[in-house]
């Protein structure tokens, strides 16, 4: 694979760049200027290159079944860790799974970045960044590290909910349904009436965008400088559908519990924020801003670095979700 030419900035996806905007760096890299081409071929490329990205799998300690290296950055160049170091990247490139394999850095960077600039979903700073073969892959700052290198206390979802393959089996992570997530948002967060609506929107967001990868291990909180914690950004954002059949919520019982989960798509997400305690007039200003930026949406889509099958395939995905969402 060659490297391709560059006319929007990998970072920001804004037009006449041909390497990360200032923008960019500022928010991902502190203002430094990296390179978007990595100091290394993609994994196993050859065994060199093989075994220095195995000795780093061996020093990440985040789960997840996509492979993810660990990386941080040594005055203006990304490296990765050696023993004993704090990353303060993960890496993600090229999965060995799912359909379309080699889209899947594209479309979690063009995700993650519809969700920030366009919903206005905080989320972990991320980017595209290359391999020097042109492989591309997925790049994101750890938002659990500190500038000084130390670690914020984190907890997904699954571990606030005592699940795990030992006590719940090995589909612990997809039992339940969503509103579960907001009651124990209630049981841990002082800032619930603050993380509620965000919660909501982060759920109403990776429908429209066929996100139905969406466990409980991909919700967090995090604690904070005051000691107390907060919902934390958002973070593995994808459509999933480009890459597997899968459904349209990863919670085996969707957004609901089975007795309240009736009606259309719209009419549950007004029950769930009903049952949430979200005010109703928040509720109609998180719908309509939801369903007001296709024309965004569909910009920053042909901005990205999908390739043109699977930008047709990504918007017309969330065309007919959006068209599900809105009827009555």
């Amino acid at each position: 694979m060659s490297l391709p030419k560059i006319k929007y900035c990998p970072g920001t996806l804004s037009e006449g760049f041909d390497s990360y905007s200032r923008t960019a760096l500022k928010n991902v890299f502190q203002g430094k200027k990296v390179n978007h081409i990595l100091p290394y071929d993609s994994p196993a490329s050859n065994s060199e290159t093989d075994k220095l990205f195995e000795d780093n799998r061996k020093r990440l300690s985040i789960s997840g079944v996509q492979e993810k290296f660990s990386v941080l950055l040594d005055k203006n160049k990304l490296r990765l860790i050696n023993e004993g170091e704090q990353g303060t990247y993960i890496l993600k490139p090229i999965p060995s799974a799912g359909k379309k394999q080699d889209q899947m850095p594209a479309n979690e960077h063009l995700t993650m970045q519809i969700a920030r600039q366009v919903y206005g979903i905080e989320t972990a700073e991320n980017a595209l960044i290359f391999f020097k073969d042109g492989t591309p892959a997925y790049i994101t700052k750890r938002f659990d590290v500190n500038g000084d290198g130390l670690k914020w206390a984190q907890e997904d979802f699954a571990s606030l909910a005592k699940r795990t393959p030992q006590t719940h089996g090995e589909h612990y992570k997809y039992l339940g349904n969503y509103l579960e997530l907001f009651k124990l948002m209630r049981n841990y967060l002082t800032t619930y009436k603050l993380d509620a609506p965000r919660l909501l929107k982060i759920l109403l967001f990776n429908y429209l965008f066929s996100n139905g990868d969406a466990h409980i291990k991909n919700f967090s909180i995090l604690e904070t400088p005051f000691g107390d914690y907060r919902l934390s950004p958002a973070y593995d954002l994808l459509n999933s559908r480009i890459h597997i059949e899968d459904k349209d919520f990863a919670l085996d019982d969707g957004l609901l519990p089975r007795n309240l989960a009736q009606g259309k798509i719209g009419l549950q997400f007004a029950k769930i924020a009903e049952k949430a305690e979200i005010r109703e007039k928040t509720f109609q200003d998180i719908m309509s801003l939801m369903i007001s930026k296709s024309d965004i949406v569909e910009k920053m889509v042909a901005a990205s670095f999908l390739n043109a099958t699977t930008k047709r395939n990504y918007f017309q995905l969330f065309q007919g979700r959006l068209k599900q969402l809105t009827k009555i």
